[in-house]
């Protein structure tokens, strides 16, 4: 194949274009030049072919594109390369790999004015999810100088990601993320020379910012839900800021692949057998998980010695890596970003790949067994050695109707999207302290008292983590928001019950600063946790911050089917001093339209319904709780686990008996626990009981809707 290749571009090479269309290129060069004001203007030389940009097969760089081409004989060279890449190694095998005829695959070339990104930013853009295929965000790439460094996966960019519903809403602000990438090196016009452009390191500024600001990002978002409206499906574009007028382009436009013809009645799911300590992440590629022998590739020239069926490790792909890609169980690399090239090419091959780690081809070494799972979330892990792992397949096309409202528990905004597709009536649960401990890290008050932190180890990863924001607080608050924003975008306009932090104190202080705020504690399971902390003056700063940043999610992002929850409250009287202290923060029951929630899930909870029903708007039962303090049973101990049991009498007539109070105050009833997930039987209690919603972990949703489908149904007979 290369030896033909090789022959084949050759022969383009040597020849000279038909005179007529010589000239008429000329022609068009001296008029455009004439236009723009200069002698010679530079351009983009790109190509398109038919094989190419379809809506089954985009194969993204599969032909050459030009930059920075000046003059007439440089741009007639730069036509005939264009149509010599038509045989390049990789087309040829992406061709065979799609089934084309070779000879039936015809060139255009499309001729561009540059756009002077080289002077500022550049980069890729898709109007839907590329993993999950959720089709309401915008997702964006971006990194300094000209784009092809982010195309071609050789740098690590910054991410954006919108929610396009709320982008054309001038009052809200639905960045849901905004991932700072590395951006070591960009691609520049070159000086002197026969080189058109150069790889540059970049200056340290350049590293610890954003490439584009945030009006930016949306103006962008509006333009992909523009140009996704004109072509009716899902779309792959390319964009560029130029650096002389700041003005922003975009300059190419295809259909996206892979998610938009993905069917949409089926999901497979992947999980681990057990849970392991990653050795790398990066940016999950695909939804799969995948085991084998490293087979580590420094150089491209080494490509013939790949094995199939091994792992790819590399320092980055792009095109012409094609022949060894579609062999590969998965992919591993340092560099690159979940929209380069290779990563398009990687979804379509059906191949699932972790890039942008960083150190994979110095942390990970030839013949090493080792697991990658892009199952967790839109960040990918990397494990040593192989780790068992089960896949299913859930028909989601042809589910019954139920009355009662299904809801999921969602704990990481990483997964959030990966569930989009269930007939869920939103989320029941959205536990905010797991944010907390893996997007933030650093416990709230050391954000917000940093000077009480004596710790060194502690301040340094705090000064690390908080780099780029204004301060602590700052990087809380947003970081929060986003997280949670994330969450009320996959279910949006439906309710989104976000948990406020239940954290224990031991749980607390093993956040980063958390042991100079902590108190240590025999049983911290019935310590100072949930509403007891909020009003009190060792954590009251750090809730204000939490409720500061759900404001931010429902109020400047706009995400206002956010419903707060509050935990482990054990008093009406304690409910008054939260409710007073989340108002202090501008953010009260019932402003801007927000609902309050409370755990129902200590005997107090059930015994005083009515009194909690008057602060509250709705319960959640927690079930997991409940059951621990009605039966005097440590939930997490192996010695009395057979003891455990949410079917137990004394609890079943308590939920029952809440349920029926509740609605006679006119509030709605829901829970939140394992039970409803692990035992059928019980589900059907809750319908039986008349339940609002049952919030249930999404990998047993589709179970468990079926139970309560035969439930209603045998309830209706029955009647």
């Amino acid at each position: 194949m290369q030896e033909t290749g090789e022959a084949i571009r050759r022969l383009f090479l040597d020849a000279d274009l038909p005179e007529d269309v010589a000239t008429a290129i000329r022609d068009a060069y001296r008029a455009l030049s004439q236009r723009s004001g200069k002698k010679e203007v530079a351009l983009a030389v790109r190509s398109s072919a038919t094989a190419e940009d379809l809506a089954d097969a985009s194969f993204a760089g599969q032909q050459e594109t030009f930059l920075n081409v000046v003059g007439e004989r440089a741009l007639l060279d730069a036509c005939r390369r264009c149509y010599a890449s038509l045989f390049t190694d990789r087309a040829i095998a992406y061709r065979e790999a799609k089934g084309f005829d070779h000879l039936d695959v015809a060139l255009s070339i499309g001729i561009q004015l540059m756009v002077r990104s080289d002077l500022a930013g550049a980069g890729v853009m898709f109007s839907i999810d590329t993993e999950t295929g959720f089709p309401d965000v915008a997702v964006i790439s971006a990194a300094w100088g000209l784009g092809e460094t982010v195309v071609q996966g050789s740098v690590d960019p910054d991410e954006y990601v919108v929610f396009k519903p709320l982008a054309l809403d001038g009052r809200c602000h639905p960045i849901i993320e905004k991932r700072l990438g590395e951006k070591a090196r960009k691609l520049v016009y070159a000086s002197g020379g026969s080189a058109r452009t150069t790889v540059v390191e970049t200056v340290p500024s350049e590293r610890s910012r954003f490439v584009l600001d945030d009006e930016e990002i949306l103006e962008l978002t509006r333009w992909a839900i523009i140009i996704e409206e004109h072509y009716g499906q899902p779309m792959d574009m390319e964009w560029a800021k130029d650096g002389e007028t700041g003005d922003l382009f975009i300059v190419q436009a295809r259909p996206e692949t892979v998610q938009s013809l993905r069917d949409m009645t089926t999901l497979r799911t992947y999980r681990l057998d057990h849970s392991a300590t990653p050795i790398l992440t990066g940016a999950a590629v695909g939804e799969a998980i995948a085991s084998g022998e490293v087979c580590l590739i420094r150089d491209p020239r080494d490509i013939a010695s790949f094995r199939d069926g091994a792992v790819l490790v590399a320092e980055m792909t792009d095109p012409d890596w094609v022949p060894v890609m579609k062999r590969a169980a998965g992919i591993i690399t340092d560099h690159g970003g979940a929209t380069s090239h290779a990563a398009i090419v990687s979804r379509e091959l059906g191949v699932p790949a972790i890039v942008g780690t960083g150190t994979a081809t110095q942390l990970l070494h030839e013949g090493q067994a080792v697991t990658l799972s892009c199952a967790e979330g839109d960040r990918g892990a990397v494990y040593d050695g192989v780790i068992p792992f089960q896949s299913e397949e859930l028909n989601i096309g042809d589910l019954p109707h139920v009355r009662t409202d299904l809801m999921v528990n969602v704990a990481s905004p990483s997964a959030a999207f990966r569930w989009w597709r269930l007939p869920s009536s939103g989320v029941g649960l959205a536990r905010m302290e797991f944010i907390i401990s893996n997007l933030i890290k650093v416990h709230p008050m050391a954000l917000f008292h940093p000077e009480q932190v004596r710790d060194a180890a502690a301040r340094r990863d705090i000064d690390a983590l908080t780099k780029g924001f204004p301060d602590g607080k700052a990087y809380f608050i947003e970081t929060l928001a986003r997280g949670i924003a994330r969450i009320a975008a996959a279910h949006h306009p439906k309710p989104v019950i976000v948990r406020l932090s239940d954290f224990k104190t031991n749980e607390y202080a093993h956040l980063i600063g958390g042991a100079a705020f902590e108190p240590s504690e025999e049983n911290p399971m019935l310590g100072f946790r949930g509403a007891s902390r909020y009003y009190d003056e060792r954590y009251r700063d750090g809730f204000g911050l939490e409720c500061r940043a759900l404001k931010r999610a429902r109020e400047h992002m706009g995400f206002k089917n956010i419903i707060a929850m509050v935990p482990f409250c054990r008093t009406p009287l304690e409910a008054d001093r939260v409710l007073a202290e989340m108002s202090r923060h501008g953010f009260g029951r019932h402003d801007e339209g927000l609902q309050v929630y409370m755990m129902c899930e200590i005997p107090s909870n059930v015994i005083l319904a009515e009194d909690f029903a008057a602060r509250f708007d709705g319960f959640s039962i927690g079930s997991n709780d409940l059951t621990q303090l009605l039966l005097g049973v440590d939930r997490d101990s192996a010695l009395l686990a057979p003891l455990f049991d949410e079917r137990n009498e004394a609890v079943t007539r308590a939920i029952a008996d809440v349920i029926q109070r509740a609605h006679a105050c006119g509030i709605k009833v829901g829970i939140c626990g394992q039970a409803p997930s692990d035992h059928p039987d019980f589900a059907a209690f809750l319908v039986e009981q008349g339940i609002d919603s049952i919030s249930l972990n999404p990998d047993s949703f589709v179970s468990t809707l079926l139970h309560v489908a035969d439930a209603e149904h045998a309830g209706s007979e029955g009647r």
